[in-house]
């Protein structure tokens, strides 16, 4: 069958990804994860979500300097990191939940680094969505509102950003196709087709 897997889908911004990904959860019955991990380690921790937000997938430089200092390791509690910043406590907690969540059962889960958080499961297929430039500007200004004469500059900022987070917390190279089962442009597909690529490639995994 092909919801019995984890899919993590890693996407640059404008690509369509959350909707792809929150298409394909709902086409296979299995809950759907994206701004959620938000509001769950808000809860969790006891923190405002609106905090967590600002900072949601923004790399900061002093988690190096934690992981040498011993002050947590990714597999214990919540606890005695309290002095960590802000987007390494985010990014400990989301951790722990995609774990958590991957152990409940199958799942989508957007961004994160949830490819690489889930890396030693054998039931985790992980999917790309990328798309050309000109593609994910024009979303940009339909769908998130951007000043049309700054898509490309937000395009490509939010990007950097997501491949800076990406590359600092797991070492690895953000939209390097060797770190995915799949990858896809949108460009030339609607969300339903991508969902039926997406289902395709399950089917054929088995």
């Amino acid at each position: 069958m092909s919801n019995k897997y984890i899919i993590t889908i890693g996407r640059q911004f404008g690509s369509g990804g959350r909707e792809i990904g929150k298409a394909l959860a709902e086409s296979l019955g299995i809950p759907f994860y994206d701004k959620e991990l938000i509001s769950i380690a808000a809860k969790e921790s006891g923190m405002d979500a609106e905090v967590f937000k600002n900072v949601d997938e923004r790399a900061t430089n002093s988690l190096l300097y934690s992981l040498s200092m011993g002050l947590y390791s990714f597999g214990s509690s919540f606890a005695n990191n309290s002095e960590l910043p802000i987007n390494d406590r985010l990014y400990i907690l989301q951790h722990q939940i995609i774990k958590k969540l991957a152990e409940e059962g199958p799942c989508v889960i957007v961004g994160r680094c949830a490819d690489y958080v889930l890396k030693d499961r054998d039931d985790c297929v992980n999917i790309f969505i990328h798309a050309d430039i000109e593609y994910r500007k024009k979303r940009a200004i339909e769908i998130h509102n951007v000043q049309k004469n700054r898509a490309e500059q937000i395009v490509n900022k939010t990007d950097k950003v997501r491949a800076n987070y990406y590359s600092f917390y797991s070492g690895q190279k953000w939209g390097f196709a060797q770190n995915y089962h799949l990858s896809i442009d949108s460009s030339n597909l609607t969300p339903e087709q991508a969902v039926k690529l997406i289902t395709a490639y399950l089917e054929i995994k088995g």
